[in-house]
């Protein structure tokens, strides 16, 4: 199994705004092959949210991002402002 974590700077007075972004993710995700499940870290110092999402394999969670739901799960852009700068990847497989 992997775990993806999405980090994401999100301005704090739009925290709300930003999990409600996720409300249906694992809803949504639950027919794809390989999804376990998806988690929503906040803060409680500084202001990077990390977004844990589980995939049995890296094939799986690949198949993911290169499919058109990706694309439409991704294609609703967050209010300006909301994301504060750059977020990164990290992959790692659960052991």
């Amino acid at each position: 199994m992997i775990v993806v974590q999405n980090h994401i700077p999100v301005d704090p007075s739009m925290a709300s705004d930003f999990e409600g972004r996720f409300a249906n993710t694992n809803e949504n995700l639950k027919h794809r092959k390989g999804f376990v499940k998806n988690e929503i870290l906040r803060p409680i110092k500084g202001d990077s949210y990390i977004v844990l999402t589980y995939w049995e394999t890296m094939e799986d969670f690949k198949a993911w991002t290169e499919s058109d739901d990706f694309r439409k799960a991704h294609a609703r852009k967050p209010s300006p402002g909301m994301i504060t700068g750059e977020n990164f990847l990290t992959i790692h497989e659960v052991v």
